[in-house]
């Protein structure tokens, strides 16, 4: 008389699904991080109790020593309108403002005024406070 089950147990396990929970873990973290691109530039942020992220497509910087970049190339401040007209040309209206905490506020006005005047909204860049 035979006393075994008639049901046997496979021990062997299937990688399959951890493999596929592991991908939609990675697209979730990718999806849900911060889409921030850093400036290049070292330049000293002001810093902010609120913050808003906004996703960046032009950044103009202002050094400590009034020198204009826009997505990282100098610029002149009489360049600047036609360098940002060509930059806005084919991306979306908003422009990123990296300027030093020791700049005087005509500066930011200036760019400000002319990002404005190209139809383009304005955002500050800020330290988280």
């Amino acid at each position: 008389m035979k006393l075994g089950s008639k049901h046997k147990i496979e021990s062997s396990f299937s990688m399959s699904s951890m493999t596929d929970v592991i991908f939609l873990l990675l697209i979730f973290f990718m999806l849900t991080s911060s889409f921030i691109t850093p400036s290049g530039l070292p330049v000293n942020l002001p810093t902010s109790k609120s913050s808003t992220i906004v996703m960046q497509k032009i950044s103009v910087t202002i050094t400590p020593d009034l020198q204009y970049f826009v997505n990282d190339q100098k610029v002149e401040l009489s360049g600047l309108e036609r360098a940002l007209k060509t930059e806005l040309k084919d991306k979306e209206g908003v422009v990123v403002l990296h300027c030093d905490k020791s700049v005087p506020v005509e500066h930011l006005v200036n760019v400000a005024s002319v990002a404005t005047k190209l139809g383009s909204k304005i955002s500050l860049a800020t330290k988280p406070d």
